[in-house]
């Protein structure tokens, strides 16, 4: 993790680390290239979708990974992409005594893989904890965290960083208009 926030608690704490497997702040993405990403999943867990994945799944990683963000984000359109994903990937939710579970449906390695972090996330949102993953307001940062402050209103991945800069270019814009 770049920055001094504590990790999501539970399962959030493996969503916000495939969400952030994209460090654009830095330039950096484990899935930018095939070798890289085979590297990222074998070190998380995900040896069998390391083994069959191809550039096409790899993709659909990519774009399973920005949509989840962008709902984050409050964006419609990856809202209603979710659903659809949701609708192939997932099962019907059931309770248990430990809380809801979804059970993910069985396919390629690489949609369970999907489907696991799509499970993670609307659990979340079942319990009410998926308002309190943001991503960084800062649009070069999109940082996911888990904002732990009382009034949930954080906004920003680390003030020191992402807070510090917009705040510094607010200033100097307000400067160049006096």
């Amino acid at each position: 993790m770049p920055f001094d926030r504590p990790a999501a608690p539970g399962a959030l704490a493996e969503l916000a680390e495939f969400l952030n497997s994209a460090w654009f702040l830095r330039a950096e993405d484990a899935f930018e290239r095939l070798p890289d990403a085979r590297a990222w999943l074998s070190e998380h867990g995900y040896a069998r979708a390391a083994r069959t994945l191809t550039n096409a799944k790899r993709m659909s990683i990519v774009d399973a990974r920005e949509l989840m963000r962008g709902y984050l984000r409050g964006q419609r359109a990856a809202r209603d992409k979710l659903t659809g994903l949701a609708a192939e990937l997932l099962g019907s939710p059931r309770w248990t005594e430990d809380g809801p579970d979804i059970p993910v449906a069985r396919g390629s390695a690489v949609r369970e893989l999907i489907g696991a972090q799509l499970r993670i996330l609307t659990i979340a949102g079942i319990l009410g904890q998926a308002e309190r993953l943001k991503v960084c307001r800062a649009p070069d940062c999109r940082f996911v965290f888990y904002d732990r402050s009382p009034s949930n209103t954080g906004t920003w991945c680390s003030m020191e960083i992402c807070g510090a800069r917009h705040k510094m270019r607010a200033y100097r814009a307000r400067r160049r208009q006096t």
